[in-house]
């Protein structure tokens, strides 16, 4: 089978030839990590023979992008704008890489701070979303033997992308006293899903379709399950309804935390793909199988902790998720990209003898 087969077939439950399994990356911290202890920058798909998921790479968010502009610094900081227009704060010691930035303030917190940002930054606009390699890349994906995914990464939601623009207790206050701008804001995040991922399917078809929330924590989500199926539902509809209606039939969600909250409304909703779940959050796709059976497939779930451990503990949180792969509807992969605690030979040995299990070693 070609990759795409596999991948298709994995998704629907079907048989394959061998599992589907792709590579997963690192932080900018964990890649640095490796250089220093053998990885020599290949790509990680060539040095462990695993299966490519391609992605479109058009971009969802403001468009065009705010300028960078700095601040304030001090010897230790700097204050700045990001491509987003959120203000905010980080070290310069970890700039880039995995520090957590200060967020300082938000580009919307009035209705006309919106209808500012939708109107010069938020339409279609394509020419400036897409790959400067556009037509080079739709020629390839015409012949492609692997899978093609459209990612609307952190502008693909109804919630993660709200909190983009108003910030996470900003959001959350304007369930309760600001519901007109909410629906609004989660209205016009539907149309341009729409009307950007129509734009992509003019040119190509996609494999599958995801979007991005990042709206739990280690505990739970981070706003009321009920209140958010009031809110969010009818546009997760529209857009799920949409795109079967286009040919795409699997649609996948990322969001990091305790998600067994929110699990039901996505599958309501007709979202039928979910990831990462983060063992370190309560999250076990073991257990989330047998509630849900094959209408959910899952990507991840192998504990990073484990991995970065190495050894038994780490063979072990592979064998443990290996009936999953015989089940189907499952890609065996770390729950969230390497962080910088799994070193290149741990690495190395967890792909060793993931390979191994799935017969491909």
């Amino acid at each position: 089978m070609t990759s795409r087969e596999r991948f298709i077939r994995t998704v629907q439950f079907e048989s394959t030839d061998v599992p589907f399994v792709k590579a997963v990356g690192g932080w900018a911290e964990t890649s640095e990590r490796w250089r220093q202890e053998g990885w020599g920058g290949r790509p990680l798909h060539e040095v462990f023979g695993t299966d490519i998921l391609m992605g479109v790479g058009v971009y969802y968010g403001p468009t065009p992008r705010f300028e960078y502009r700095l601040v304030d610094e001090d010897e230790t900081t700097r204050v700045y704008i990001n491509h987003e227009g959120i203000l905010m704060r980080e070290f310069k010691e970890y700039s880039g890489n995995s520090s957590m930035p200060q967020f300082l303030k938000f580009p919307v917190e009035t209705e006309a701070d919106f209808d500012k940002i939708a109107a010069e930054r938020l339409g279609l606009n394509f020419e400036q979303r897409a790959p400067n390699n556009w037509d080079a890349l739709v020629a390839n994906w015409r012949r492609r033997t692997n899978p093609l995914m459209c990612f609307a990464d952190r502008w693909g939601g109804f919630f993660g992308p709200l909190r983009n623009l108003m910030g996470v207790e900003n959001l959350c206050l304007a369930f309760y006293d600001q519901p007109e701008l909410l629906e609004r804001m989660m209205a016009q995040r539907a149309d341009a899903i729409i009307a950007i991922t129509e734009r992509i399917l003019e040119d190509t078809t996609l494999d599958i379709f995801a979007f991005w929330e990042d709206m739990a924590y280690n505990s739970g989500p981070l706003i009321a399950p009920e209140l958010y199926r009031k809110f969010a539902l009818p546009h997760y509809k529209r857009v799920c309804d949409w795109l079967r209606g286009r040919g795409v039939e699997f649609i996948g969600l990322d969001s990091d935390g305790d998600i067994s909250q929110l699990i039901p409304i996505w599958l309501d909703a007709g979202i039928n793909v979910l990831w990462p779940f983060e063992v370190a959050a309560g999250m076990d796709v073991c257990a989330v199988r047998k509630r849900y059976g094959h209408d959910l497939a899952m990507f991840g779930g192998i504990d990073k902790r484990a991995v970065a451990a190495g050894g038994k503990a780490m063979r072990q949180e592979v064998d443990r998720v290996m009936p999953l792969v015989e089940d189907g509807g499952y890609l065996p992969e770390i729950d969230h990209s390497a962080p910088p605690d799994i070193s290149w030979p741990n690495m190395c040995e967890y792909m060793e003898y993931l390979m191994y299990r799935l017969g491909r070693g």
